[in-house]
């Protein structure tokens, strides 16, 4: 039976830590992050047509249709495969935008996973990481499916397999460019590479509730330079701070923290939005991309 129609989620991620090692010729950053998934997601219905039209069938606020990035994607498979089918695309949003969610390269890569199925195209994963690198550093990662230590400009990447946990995630109400982070002359950009084995020894010794065992003073990078530009970002860290260490995620502006379990971080939650009306949610960590199985 030929698929019509898909619905398909596109989870958030968060960056449990970011550092900027160098900078290429091209000017693009050299990095080190740690990915994971989180169940905070966008949902994508696709549904399709056969004249070839590719078009979103709903309004987002602040993203023109050519620009975004689903549309990209469905477009750039198209060229690339030759494929003459088309495809309505309906985007429901819950990720906040300029957040460092990676909600757009989350949804670029849920749309190419998907009309990798829904065109019957069966482009193998490195294909499709390949061609989700062109639209940006973080689309690669969700389609490879699984939390990552990653490395390069992003794409570079290692499985590094991670317990499902709970975390507070908190959306403070800024919108942080991230060509603006990355260009800010104070930024820094020679923190010491560390290796898979480090990473490896500083989970194990996370999870055994002793991670200071390792030495490693994992961070981001950006953090500072987007808390001193935006105060109400290390407003929100200071706030987070008091029930659990807290982190800003990508290039900002949301920031987030670890919790043993769901009662916990709900409580913590329920404290902040009386205190500071904060805007946030409870998350649960993935152990896979929803869709890792479709190719």
């Amino acid at each position: 039976m030929t698929l019509t129609h898909l619905s398909c989620p596109a989870p958030a991620k968060l960056n449990l830590f970011l550092h900027v090692t160098g900078r290429r010729a091209d000017g693009y950053h050299l990095l080190q992050t740690l990915f994971r998934f989180i169940d905070l997601h966008d949902t994508l219905h696709f549904a399709l047509r056969s004249d070839g039209v590719v078009q979103r069938s709903n309004a987002v606020a602040g993203v023109a249709e050519d620009d975004d990035l689903c549309v990209r994607a469905a477009r750039l498979l198209q060229r690339e495969t030759g494929c003459q089918l088309g495809v309505n695309i309906t985007l429901e949003k819950r990720i906040p935008m300029g957040g460092g969610l990676g909600g757009g390269s989350s949804d670029a890569a849920t749309t190419l996973l998907a009309l990798n199925r829904l065109w019957d195209l069966n482009l193998s994963r490195d294909k499709l990481m390949a061609l989700g690198l062109t639209l940006g550093a973080d689309v690669p990662v969700f389609v490879f499916g699984e939390s990552a230590f990653a490395e390069g400009v992003g794409e570079k990447l290692q499985a590094f397999p991670l317990p499902a946990t709970w975390y507070v995630v908190l959306f403070p109400d800024v919108h942080v460019p991230t060509a603006k982070i990355f260009t800010h002359l104070e930024l820094t950009r020679d923190s010491v590479s560390i290796t898979m084995r480090a990473l490896s020894n500083w989970d194990c010794a996370k999870h055994a509730a002793n991670p200071d065992l390792t030495g490693l003073q994992l961070r981001n990078d950006l953090q500072a330079v987007v808390c001193k530009l935006y105060p109400e970002v290390q407003r929100y860290l200071d706030w987070l701070g008091g029930y659990a260490k807290p982190l800003m995620t990508g290039s900002g502006a949301c920031v987030f923290a670890e919790f043993a379990n769901r009662d916990a971080a709900q409580q913590a939650l329920d404290e902040l939005q009386e205190k500071y009306q904060v805007r946030g949610v409870v998350t649960q960590g993935l152990v896979k991309h929803p869709l890792q199985h479709w190719v």
